[in-house]
């Protein structure tokens, strides 16, 4: 009984990361289509550090590209935030390990211990109807 509540904490830390994550994911996604959508310039001639979305692209669709990136982008975020939720209930293994993989799809350093936690954790998910 001892080791289940560090199983536990585990799990209730890769929900958790997977919602961080899925939620920066989806201001990231929103962010996208929505510069694109609206046509809004992110580059300012007083900040010229910061590049323009539709110069990084060397093809002349870029802003369809940026488009569909951000679209793609928000799902990812939504289906890692609904992943988390489902880790944070125990209610299905399969869907906690999707959110953890959606959260890590974006390549980022707490996705992949989403990944990580839930996957070790797969145990939580079977005990509960005993």
């Amino acid at each position: 009984m001892a080791g289940s509540g560090d199983r536990g904490g585990l799990l209730s830390a890769g929900g958790i990361l997977s919602i961080i994550v899925g939620v920066c994911q989806m201001l990231l996604g929103g962010l996208l289509v929505a510069v694109t959508a609206f046509g809004l310039e992110l580059w300012q001639p007083d900040l010229p550090l910061i590049p323009r979305l539709d110069t990084l692209l060397p093809f002349e669709s870029a802003p369809t590209s940026i488009l569909i990136a951000g679209g793609v982008v928000l799902v990812l975020g939504f289906l890692a935030i609904i992943g988390g939720i489902s880790a944070l209930k125990r209610s299905g293994f399969g869907m906690a390990l999707i959110g953890a993989l959606c959260a890590f799809v974006t390549v980022n350093v707490l996705g992949l211990l989403a990944l990580i936690f839930v996957s070790l954790s797969s145990g939580e998910f079977g005990t509960e109807d005993t």
